[in-house]
């Protein structure tokens, strides 16, 4: 069996499946002569194009796993390696995952966070671990989960699965409308001696939990996150993060820096540009039309909410 893998799941919609893409050639950007593989499980393997040729991958069927959140229950069945990291298919790798691979080595399963016994977390944090006998519930965000293979892991998954079942009668808050993994997993790991290693902003990075601009550079392997004002958009309260793996979660997939860094790849993957050019192309006619549009929008938004009241809210496009 293979050692180490990286694994993402891309089901349903299209833009699932570019992300994924995305994600996978940022990985491949890293990791030349790793023995590291990197698996895309999908239900539409069609939408692979050929320069990922050489990526493995699992062919799901529709909704073989579930809908929404619910896929990431099974990350024991899709596991294809004795270590194994899952990545959400809307983050970027800035480095090399050899160093991620040795924080997490020995453990069963493991998430980046912290560990909480009061306050919300998809539930009243505190009721939960009364129901469940626990002392604290681990808390995260699920854009990644370390997994060895192994009866531990096994359990975790198990428990989670089986939790779904009465995810609304146990008092779990849905997400975008589905039962969300991130509870389950935690209880379940909480049940199973599991539990979270310390957010300290090296390994991954919520694009959502830093207010200020990030400071990106795919190719140079530069990442920085900063929060500026001391209102934290969540519960990270770090003041800056150098993460190796970015998590551009909710809208960030939509703007700068994740279009502008998609697109050098693709020049430079695809089109065979050099990273200079493709990096001018995508300043004069990327980067700056979005600092304009972001400016105006900023200064002038006050001024059309006077006269015209707010707009509704767009739907996402996921």
């Amino acid at each position: 069996m293979i050692d180490r893998s990286v694994l993402t799941i891309a089901t349903g919609k299209p833009i699932y499946i570019q992300m994924a893409v995305n994600l996978a050639r940022s990985f491949k950007l890293w990791h030349k002569d790793s023995p590291i593989k990197f698996f895309l499980a999908t239900d539409q393997k069609n939408l692979i194009p050929p320069d990922l040729s050489d990526i493995e991958i699992i062919e799901l069927q529709p909704e073989q796993y579930g809908k929404g959140f619910s896929p990431k229950l099974f990350l024991d069945e899709l596991a294809p390696a004795n270590k194994n990291i899952f990545i959400d298919a809307d983050c970027l790798c800035y480095g090399s995952l050899e160093s991620v691979f040795d924080r997490f080595d020995s453990k069963s399963v493991a998430v980046i966070g912290d560990a909480i016994s009061q306050g919300e977390f998809f539930c009243d944090v505190a009721e939960i671990c009364k129901r469940f006998q626990i002392d604290v519930l681990p808390r995260f965000v699920g854009g990644l989960y370390y997994f060895e293979k192994g009866e531990t892991s096994k359990k975790v998954f198990e428990t989670a699965r089986s939790l779904e079942k009465e995810y609304d009668k146990i008092g779990l808050i849905r997400l975008r409308g589905h039962a969300n993994e991130e509870p389950l997993i935690a209880i379940a790991m909480a049940l199973n001696g599991q539990s979270s290693i310390v957010d300290d902003g090296s390994i991954k990075a919520e694009r959502m939990s830093y207010d200020y601009k990030m400071l990106s550079d795919l190719f140079g392997g530069i990442a920085k996150l900063y929060n500026k004002s001391d209102i934290f958009p969540t519960w990270v309260r770090l003041r800056e993060a150098n993460p190796v793996i970015v998590h551009f979660n909710a809208h960030y997939v939509t703007c700068e820096p994740y279009t502008s860094e998609v697109i050098r790849l693709e020049k430079v993957i695809l089109d065979q540009w050099t990273i200079l050019v493709a990096s001018l192309y995508v300043l004069i006619f990327y980067s700056l039309p979005a600092n304009i549009i972001r400016f105006s929008k900023h200064t002038l938004r006050p001024i059309f909410r006077k006269m015209f009241g707010a707009r509704k809210v767009m739907e996402g496009v996921r």
